[in-house]
């Protein structure tokens, strides 16, 4: 691939907190450096719980126009 994967293979899981901070220590990231958009809602709560930016897509609804709302916002 042209860009790095990060993966923890499923250990733990995105559904756990534990992945995001593992994340951004890896990346030398704070919370506030990310933007996140996952289609799993309890993805969504695991991120936003150690305060990372996160959007919800809903892919039944592909709401597209939501989703390029809150990357315009969150841009900026």
């Amino acid at each position: 691939m042209p860009y790095e994967v990060f993966t923890l293979k499923h250990n733990p899981e995105k559904t756990d907190s534990e992945y995001y901070k593992i994340m951004l220590k890896h990346f030398g990231l704070r919370q506030d450096d990310v933007i996140y958009f996952e289609h799993k809602e309890e993805a969504v709560k695991s991120a936003r719980s150690v305060g990372i930016k996160t959007f919800h897509y809903n892919k039944d609804k592909k709401d597209l126009a939501s989703l390029k709302n809150f990357l315009d916002n969150s841009l900026l």
